[in-house]
């Protein structure tokens, strides 16, 4: 009996080493793209020494309310070999660069949040084809500029925070068609005009 137990104990071991070597990793190609996003973010920690959904402290932090720096992958794809990012939440990290405009390199990608941080510029239309995106948030940065209609493209958002801005012109009457949306807070710009009518939809 003492053999047996020595004999599976031995087996459990070497399963669970060979798990650990096999583990999955990010797709290259998105690897790629997030060092592309890092850079026009103005992100310097992450390290790519690492894989990004490796954990490592570089790209998962305790987070808290009010800070965030954390990378989140989905590993299940091809019998748990690969991974693809579902999410990207950058809290009060003092960045100080601007939206990256390829976020669909990242096509498995659902939420992202920025809050807090001094990303200047324009929100870019491209953002529109992220078509899998359920949550932007923007709030407390320096963005300018209109909202983008193509956001309204985003037939999944639940989700956009773009409060304590300095956007402006009108609002999009697009963006009444986003009918899964749930929060939608706009204050603190320097948006004109009339709500659009089309608001009457989010419901």
């Amino acid at each position: 009996m003492l053999f047996l137990r020595l004999v599976l104990g031995s087996i459990f071991i070497v399963c669970c080493l060979t798990t650990l070597t096999n583990g999955a990793t990010l797709a290259k190609d998105e690897v790629e793209a997030l060092k592309r996003i890092g850079k026009t973010l103005g992100k310097n920690g992450w390290n790519f020494g690492s894989d990004p959904c490796s954990q490592h402290d570089s790209w998962v932090d305790q987070s808290t309310r009010y800070h965030a720096n954390n990378v989140t992958c989905d590993c299940s794809f091809n019998s748990s070999t690969i991974c693809h990012v579902v999410r990207i939440v950058l809290k009060a990290q003092n960045l100080s660069g601007t939206l990256p405009p390829n976020l669909n390199s990242l096509p498995f990608l659902q939420e992202i949040d920025l809050t807090r941080n001094y990303l200047s510029g324009t929100i870019p239309p491209d953002w529109g084809s992220s078509t899998r995106l359920v949550s932007i948030s923007l709030s407390g940065n320096r963005l300018i500029g209109p909202i983008p209609a193509a956001l309204a493209n985003l037939r999944n958002l639940t989700s956009l925070i773009l409060e304590n801005n300095g956007l402006s012109g009108i609002l999009p009457a697009e963006l009444g068609n986003l009918s899964k949306i749930e929060q939608l807070h706009l204050s603190s710009n320097n948006f004109t005009g009339k709500i659009p009518e089309t608001f009457a939809r989010l419901t």
